[in-house]
């Protein structure tokens, strides 16, 4: 009979040690390398550490946790000598929201290995600071027009978190993620936990979409009750949108593309509460062609 071999979770990481009491506080995350249409949930997580009060409270020890040959960092080279190494991080900010309350922001690479051992030291965290909600939020490709209102699928350890949420799909399965491992973990272990997917217009997932980031720091704060600012995020959208709508207007290939996108939607609309719910197969080719365009130029 094989046994897991015993791993101490507060071995993967440092803790800084004078950290305020933290009873009932959010611990959001985001994670780095698996998906993340129209980069809605980096936007929003950048967002978050620009324009809020923030430090440094906990460190993972990221050597024992990525594959730097899969990802491997940025260095600057001056002349003649190695100027900087940009070495990855992962870890959690202390944040204070508008109206002054503390929560949590876990930002960084997505593991490569670890997973379980990862999973278990935020738990440990989860548990030394009292926090009453853990939420990941993302962005994901689909096939609906950036000229209708983005959706938000919304999921959780219980139903009654996400209650005001239309369920979207019936049963499928996706690659793994440690996102929703985490929360999947934390329900076992009688912890609230909750996620966020927007929906990214397909032609826009490999570009920059600040649209969806706002659309996810409406459903964040509206289930947190945290007091999240705007501000220049709503900027960057209007500018993004703006600029969409010209390259729409200037092709008549892209503008028919876009058109038979807004019928299948509004037909779409129309059957919410029916049935006729996308397919495990039609959400996982999506799924795969997001992953497989990667490494190609977004076509928008």
């Amino acid at each position: 009979m094989f046994r897991r071999r015993a791993v101490d979770p507060e071995n993967l990481y440092e803790v800084d040690s004078e950290v305020p009491d933290l009873t009932g506080a959010v611990l959001l995350h985001h994670f780095e390398g698996f998906m993340d249409a129209g980069a809605a949930g980096r936007l929003l997580a950048e967002h978050l550490l620009e324009t809020l009060e923030s430090r440094v409270v906990a460190r993972f020890d990221i050597d024992g946790l990525i594959d730097y040959r899969s990802r491997r960092p940025l260095m600057t080279y001056a002349t003649d000598h190695w100027e900087d190494y940009a070495a990855p991080e992962l870890v959690v900010h202390l944040l204070w929201d508008s109206a002054g309350h503390p929560f949590l922001l876990l930002n960084g690479p997505e593991p490569d290995r670890g997973w379980e051992a990862f999973i278990l030291a935020v738990r440990s965290l989860i548990d030394r600071w009292g926090v009453r909600l853990t939420l990941g939020f993302h962005g994901i490709p689909m096939g609906v027009p950036h000229t209708r209102p983005l959706n938000v699928i919304g999921h959780a350890t219980r139903p009654e978190l996400v209650s005001e949420y239309q369920p979207f799909f019936n049963r499928v399965q996706v690659p793994g993620n440690v996102s929703g491992l985490l929360e999947f973990r934390l329900g076992q272990a009688g912890h609230d936990a909750m996620g966020f997917a927007a929906q990214v217009p397909h032609y826009l997932a490999q570009s920059q979409y600040p649209t969806a980031a706002v659309t996810l720091l409406d459903a964040v704060a509206r289930a947190t009750g945290l007091a999240l600012p705007i501000g220049s995020l709503v900027d960057a959208a209007q500018a993004a949108d703006a600029e969409i709508h010209r390259q729409v207007a200037e092709s008549e290939e892209v503008a028919q593309v876009v058109e038979a996108l807004e019928r299948q939607y509004d037909a779409f609309i129309q059957t919410v509460g029916n049935t006729d719910l996308p397919s495990a197969d039609e959400l996982g080719a999506e799924f795969e062609r997001f992953l497989a365009e990667q490494q190609r130029p977004p076509d928008l």
